[in-house]
């Protein structure tokens, strides 16, 4: 039996799954139990009272009269995150509290926490760190700034640390891509990181500091950090690069008035 003919019926003879294996990088998947499905629990549950503050009832109000009689549900939106500024995350009984202020069924707005990713239907934490995995962060690193987001916060991704202070997410695209790394807390961006960076931040976050905000490498929002490459000289004037003809049909059309 020759060598090809013996190393033919090998593979035949193997299995299947082993023959077509590949090693492929996948980033951690949320289930869509969990983003679509309420299941009540102790923590979160329609029997649970929600109320709004009564400052925050107030900015209810101001909102809603900026709609017509009768499309006061276009302020759901802002309803749901002022929820989510309260109390750090929206639970069923305050998307029942914000249906009965706006006069619309529970359905749309379980359809609208449930669509939009930044509505946190469980508790992510004091403070919710959210780590971008698109493209342009995953270039720069993304994984090695996840593993120490995960190793600062005693938190791994979708979690919650022991202590209730920290909870680690996977986001797509924050829209500071010039800035990659990115990581976003709450609502302040962290940009242009390092290692040291993710550990200074959550070490000032757990000791009640606040973190500056913003590039971590000392640049100013998004200028190259070679200095700047385009617009060295002085923009050229009205006219610049028009067609001849278009000049003189507008000089015809003077003379004709």
């Amino acid at each position: 039996m020759t060598l090809l003919v013996r190393n033919i019926l090998n593979l035949r003879s193997s299995p299947s799954n082993v023959i077509c294996r590949k090693n492929i990088y996948t980033t951690p998947r949320l289930s869509s139990d969990m983003l679509l499905v309420h299941r009540d629990s102790k923590e979160n549950n329609s029997k649970i009272p929600f109320q709004f503050t009564e400052a925050n009832m107030k900015r209810i109000q101001a909102l809603v009269q900026n709609y017509p009689e009768g499309s006061q549900m276009s302020a759901v939106s802002m309803a749901l995150d002022i929820v989510q500024r309260q109390i750090g995350w929206i639970p069923i009984s305050a998307m029942h509290k914000v249906a009965e202020i706006l006069s619309m069924p529970r359905m749309r707005v379980y359809e609208w926490a449930t669509f939009y990713t930044m509505c946190k239907r469980e508790y992510r934490g004091k403070f919710n760190v959210k780590v971008c995995k698109t493209l342009p962060c995953m270039l720069r690193g993304s994984d090695i700034i996840l593993q120490a987001v995960e190793d600062a916060t005693c938190c791994k991704v979708g979690g919650l640390s022991e202590d209730k202070m920290f909870g680690v997410d996977l986001v797509e695209c924050q829209g500071a891509c010039a800035n990659a790394p990115v990581v976003v807390i709450d609502d302040d961006y962290y940009e242009d990181l390092t290692v040291c960076d993710i550990y200074n931040i959550i070490q000032t976050l757990r000791c009640g500091g606040i973190p500056p905000c913003g590039p971590q490498s000392g640049r100013f929002a998004a200028e190259p950090c070679c200095g700047l490459t385009s617009l060295l000289t002085c923009p050229p004037p009205p006219g610049y690069c028009i067609q001849r003809a278009l000049f003189t049909s507008c000089d015809d059309g003077k003379k004709k008035k």
